[in-house]
């Protein structure tokens, strides 16, 4: 009897290390993670792009070598651990459209970007100039006002849109994209992360676009939130220096916290924000709560040197912001952005200007100049994102450029 005890209990022992092991994911000593739903999709790290539409694929260490689009199709799931590169090779040629290098979400896949403040993720290029790649797409199932559903202007034409207040693309913390914002033409450009939409269930955090030709991030409608966002672009003369760091439209319903951004070349504005620019009145409107911000402009330079433009109907609450080195601060168009000053649902608190020419210009759809200055208060103990116009803490060490 008591052996036949012992060979029991060794055996389930035996039995609960073998299940513990199978679930378990690798720890800092990078080591490989047993996969619960593995792929069929082959990973080769030299050679990485095509699509993933089972399962899961794990991006364990090292560097890879994208080559190509990459997409993650409904159902997938695509994870990368702590201090993975991945980096896009050059096309054939500029025009070589149907090469261009880019990573995409689909409705019902995931990402888990699992990077560390010590150990980011990186997404970069092997050409170290704004433009060289498309960067990263997330299309959602959140609502949008361009219609019951569109599709994506980059990124594979992915469909994006839908009733899921809280869907869920999965999770990115600790990722710096380097050089993206791949352009086709004047109208269709890459920025550094696109949220198509993203939903409320997907995380969004501690994430760095860095000399984007386009925009740092763009919100196409949905739910999402996006908290510790750092935008950087100071390459100077380049072709392609930045366009707005942080863009909205069709009807993003989110909140934004700690935004830091910083440009020194003659890229355009801090903020660039849209309603729907065929329909102003189109529902659900774009209204996010931001708060903790930081725009520091690089003075007279730009087309378009605002630090932050509201227009055809976009709404927005703003608190403890600090805008400095621009030529114009708030700059509001258009009736229906206008009358939301007026209603409370367009107004921003707590605001500091720092070397700021105009605080705030306006215009109606007219094209007629209207006074918008009670659009914002004042307060010059403002400190932004944390340190006023200074780097902030919580961006120090997994950022680049600060």
């Amino acid at each position: 009897m008591k052996k036949s005890i012992f060979k029991l209990l060794t055996f389930a022992l035996l039995a609960g290390t073998v299940s513990t092991t199978f679930i378990s994911c690798s720890s800092d000593d990078d080591s490989s993670t047993s996969i619960i739903d593995p792929s069929t999709f082959v990973v080769d790290r030299n050679n990485l792009k095509g699509e993933i539409t089972n399962g899961e694929v794990v991006l364990e260490s090292g560097t890879y070598k994208l080559t190509g689009a990459l997409v993650v199709k409904n159902g997938a799931t695509l994870r990368i651990k702590p201090g993975v590169i991945i980096e896009a090779t050059d096309p054939s040629s500029p025009t070589a459209y149907n090469e261009v290098r880019f990573i995409s979400i689909a409705q019902g896949a995931k990402i888990f970007v699992e990077g560390t403040s010590t150990k980011p993720v990186v997404m970069t290029a092997t050409t170290k100039l704004p433009g060289s790649w498309g960067g990263l797409v997330l299309a959602g199932k959140a609502p949008i006002n361009k219609g019951a559903s569109a599709t994506t202007e980059v990124g594979g034409d992915l469909p994006y849109g839908g009733t899921d207040v809280n869907d869920n693309s999965g999770s990115i913390q600790y990722l710096r994209i380097e050089y993206s914002g791949f352009s086709y033409n004047a109208d269709k450009e890459f920025n550094g992360l696109s949220l198509f939409g993203v939903g409320k269930g997907t995380v969004i955090k501690n994430v760095q676009a860095y000399e984007s030709s386009d925009d740092g991030f763009e919100w196409f409608g949905g739910t999402v939130d996006a908290s510790n966002l750092v935008v950087i672009n100071d390459i100077p003369e380049e072709k392609k220096n930045g366009d707005d760091m942080f863009d909205w439209t069709e009807g993003w319903n989110g909140t934004g916290e700690n935004w830091y951004g910083r440009k020194t070349n003659a890229g355009n504005r801090g903020i660039e924000a849209d309603n729907n620019s065929n329909n102003p009145l189109a529902t659900p409107i774009s209204s996010p709560n931001l708060k903790n911000i930081t725009l520091i402009g690089a003075g007279d330079l730009g087309v378009e040197p605002q630090a932050v433009k509201l227009r055809v109907g976009s709404h927005g609450k703003f608190d403890n912001i600090v805008l400095s080195n621009w030529k114009v601060g708030f700059d509001i168009q258009q009736d229906e952005s206008i009358a939301a000053i007026g209603s409370g649902k367009l107004k921003a608190t707590n605001v500091r200007f720092v070397n700021v020419t105009t605080k705030s210009v306006g215009k109606n759809t007219n094209n007629e100049s209207v006074e918008v200055s009670n659009v914002y208060t004042e307060n010059s103990n403002a400190t932004g994102a944390g340190n006023g116009t200074a780097a902030p803490d919580w961006a120090k060490g997994w950022t680049i450029g600060l």
